[in-house]
């Protein structure tokens, strides 16, 4: 290993390190804030889900009509959010000679005191693509429903973000050495192969965006060297909206922040907040959706699902993997719609999604707009966080 990456990597520990220790658990009272998608997941006319409940192959009108959906929510209801689109082309194993368009979308919203360089990241991920085949194929699990999470959980901590960071200001807190994290949300294109899975027939957008990102450098005196090294925790979101998910552990180097989901999940739960749980008996012994928190270390045997994180990952990206195994029953079928989504199962994961996000942001008591914080939170510390510098199908 160069001494330069083993530089970087002993830096990535240290973060990690005083990220787990800055994460900050949301009271009984915030979790009840946390807002549910309400109709706004109907399949049929959500303002969310149901734009993205269309075929959305990569360089054609769906796809454009997708992209065009994610641009004019952001833009309408998160305007404070930097909006950036980062295309590329590649030919496919079905195009011939013919180029086809990967645009990717990325939404970052910094504290309002920071420069390119000097703030840390949490990102939240999901490509939008659909499979070519079979002919008609939706995949509604396979990522609109996790897109449309993500959305929501951008959508429900926005007001809770200003709220934090203009009372930072207002106490008159020296920020340029207090908190340093903002939040990235990143929809990708291309996940999809478009004839059989292999290491160049997949990942075209996340490929050309993780390389693009590693070349993207920053000023010399910044925290940050590129922009890859900004991402603090690369969380992936895919095949998520059926009944009974099992989501494994999948990194031991994240595992600390798969137990902050999971309790944070069991939390939820145990206050009736989320609707899967009062909707039928599970088929399995535990109703969790993660149920890996006591993972032994012998357990840890190295194996992993192919997927966008991979050209994350291979720059040095810490990555948490929200998606299930085994697979959904109607994974890269015609039955990958709208109406076999698991609705109570796709809410709570919004809900879950939203209120990690919220942890991780430190936005106890600032989830509800019209909450006034207590005086434990108007004592609270805001630790800067230093940093360094196979999805198989089968």
């Amino acid at each position: 290993m160069a001494r330069s990456q083993l530089l970087l990597r002993i830096l990535q520990v240290l973060l990690l390190a005083n990220l787990a220790a800055a994460y900050t658990k949301l009271s009984e009272e915030s979790l009840r804030a946390i807002p549910g998608p309400g109709d706004d997941f109907d399949i049929k006319t959500g303002k969310l889900l149901s734009p993205i409940l269309i075929p959305r192959v990569p360089g054609t009108a769906g796809s454009i009509a997708v992209q065009n959906h994610f641009l004019n929510f952001f833009k309408s209801k998160l305007p404070k959010w930097n909006v950036e689109l980062q295309n590329s082309t590649s030919r496919t194993p079905v195009s011939g000679n013919k180029e086809i368009p990967f645009v990717n979308l990325i939404f970052t919203r910094d504290p309002p005191w920071t420069t390119p360089g000097f703030s840390s990241r949490l990102t939240l991920v999901a490509h939008y693509d659909s499979k070519l085949t079979p002919a008609g194929f939706i995949g509604a699990t396979d990522s609109a429903a996790p897109c449309a999470m993500i959305m929501h959980a951008a959508r429900s901590i926005d007001a809770a973000l200003t709220a934090k960071w203009d009372k930072m200001q207002a106490d008159g807190m020296d920020v340029e050495f207090e908190d340093q994290q903002g939040i990235q949300v990143i929809f990708l294109d291309g996940e999809e192969a478009f004839k059989v899975w292999t290491s160049q027939d997949s990942l075209y957008g996340a490929k050309s965006l993780a390389a693009e990102m590693e070349t993207t450098a920053f000023a010399a005196q910044s925290t940050f060297h590129n922009a890859i090294s900004t991402i603090s925790l690369f969380v992936l979101l895919d095949l998520l909206g059926a009944d009974d998910p099992v989501v494994p552990s999948y990194f031991k180097t994240t595992h600390w922040a798969y137990k902050k989901m999971a309790n944070l999940e069991e939390r939820l739960r145990s206050l009736s907040l989320f609707e899967s749980a009062s909707k039928g008996a599970s088929r399995r012994v535990t109703a969790s959706f993660l149920p890996d928190s006591d993972k032994k270390s012998n357990r840890w045997l190295g194996g992993a699902i192919e997927d966008d994180h991979l050209p994350f990952m291979e720059r040095g990206v810490e990555i948490l993997h929200i998606i299930p195994s085994p697979f959904p029953r109607v994974w890269h079928t015609r039955e990958d719609d709208g109406a076999h989504l698991h609705i109570p199962s796709v809410a709570d994961w919004s809900k879950l999604i939203t209120g990690f996000a919220a942890e991780w942001m430190e936005l106890e008591g600032f989830l509800n707009a019209n909450h006034t914080p207590s005086n434990h939170d108007r004592e609270r510390k805001y630790a800067r966080v230093p940093h360094a510098n196979d999805k198989s199908e089968l």
